[in-house]
Order: C-alpha cells, then sequence, then structure tokens
C-alpha cells in the first residue's frame, strides 16, 4: 500500500484528476513543482525581521572585523537564529565561522562538548551548561568568541523552567561569562529576545576591550 502523502507534499494522483498545489510553508513551491517560488523563498530568508529595525547584528559583525576577530555559536532554543542573523549581513564571511544547533541534551553533548554528567545534575537551562555551549562554539569552530544559549521559549514552561528564561554565556579572549535572562513575551518574542541580548552583549564586550 502506498502511505499517504504529508501535508503539503505532492503525493501520486490517479491518472486525468488534478492533485491540489505543492505548497509548503508561506507558499515556497510552485503549484505541480519541486522548485521554489520567489516570494516562497522571500518569506523565508530575511531573519533580521525578527529583531525589528535595530542595527545590532551589522554592529556585531563591524566590530568583529574592524578587530579581526571571528565568532561562533551553539544555540538551544534559537535553533540557529543568532547565526541566521549574523550571516544576514553582507561581510559576514569574515567573521562568523558557523553555528551549532543543539536542540537536543545529547547534541549538547556529542556536538559541543558539554559532559553528560554536568547536563543531568545542573540541568539543561543553567549557567554551567550554557558556559560550556560558549567554549565549545569557540573550540569546535576554532572561533575567538563563542555565544552559547540555553532556555524555554515556551509558551509554557519545561522541566520545571518557565518559558523566558534563558542562560546567556560568552566565551572569549577576556573570558567567559553567564547571564540569567527573563524574556516576556510569546515564543516568537523570546526567541527573538535572546538573539537581540547575545547580539548585545557580544558588542558591549568587543567594544570595551578595542
Amino acid at each position: 500500500m502506498t502511505p499517504a502523502p504529508a501535508p503539503g507534499v505532492a503525493g501520486p494522483m490517479a491518472e486525468g484528476v488534478a492533485g491540489p498545489p505543492a505548497i509548503g510553508p508561506t507558499g515556497l513551491l510552485a503549484a505541480g513543482s519541486a522548485q521554489p517560488t520567489a516570494a516562497g523563498v522571500a518569506g523565508l530568508i530575511d531573519p533580521t525581521e525578527v529583531i525589528g529595525p535595530c542595527g545590532l547584528p551589522a554592529d556585531v559583525v563591524a566590530a568583529l572585523i574592524r578587530g579581526g576577530q571571528t565568532v561562533a555559536t551553539a544555540e538551544s532554543l534559537t535553533g540557529g537564529l543568532i547565526t541566521a542573523c549574523l550571516t544576514a549581513v553582507p561581510g559576514a564571511s569574515q567573521v562568523v565561522r558557523g553555528g551549532l544547533v543543539v536542540y537536543s541534551a545529547d547534541l549538547k553533548t556529542a556536538l559541543a562538548g558539554v559532559p553528560a554528567e554536568l547536563i543531568e545534575a545542573a540541568g539543561v537551562v543553567s549557567a554551567p551548561v550554557a558556559r560550556r555551549l560558549a567554549v565549545g562554539a569557540s573550540r569546535r569552530c576554532r572561533a575567538d568568541w563563542g555565544i552559547g544559549v540555553t532556555g524555554v521559549a515556551g509558551p509554557g514552561p519545561s522541566a520545571g523552567v518557565a518559558a523566558g528564561v534563558v542562560w546567556l554565556a560568552l566565551a572569549g579572549p577576556d573570558g567567559l561569562t553567564a547571564e540569567r535572562l527573563a524574556l516576556p513575551g510569546d515564543r516568537a518574542t523570546v526567541r527573538a529576545g535572546v538573539v537581540v541580548a547575545a547580539c548585545r552583549a557580544l558588542a558591549d564586550r568587543l567594544e570595551a576591550i578595542s
């Protein structure tokens, strides 16, 4: 028996019967085609929209270029959004080394080098884990700076941690820090707030050592 296609994915149709348009998120695919539409792609590739008109990612990229330094990320709840916003800036390839999306606990260990026993003892959303994520990003990607974020985006709590609670860590030439954020709003707003906080924290550190 042929399995039913997933929603939004074109499946085999009876001869002479027109199938539904093959569309994905925001109309990504044109009807009857596996090729993305321009409008669909345009709706997906501007990650800076999530943080509004502020120029923080551009400021960070410019400061890194001036200092001849590089950055990498290890992101949990933001799922790569910090890296996406930084790389949306022209010239980012000079300074952004890459990023680790470590949404699950086991990948925090396998990719970022966070000890499993530390996660068990401190909890996924904790300062020690955020610090190790930042260090892991820096070491794994061979970057001067590492950003590590772990938290709960919502809409509800997770493992006893309230939505909006986030730990943000920075590892750099001047040391290793971690700060706790308590961000209000829905899931998208919390994730956007983490991007803003991470960019602002790195911009401040870069300015302090320039």
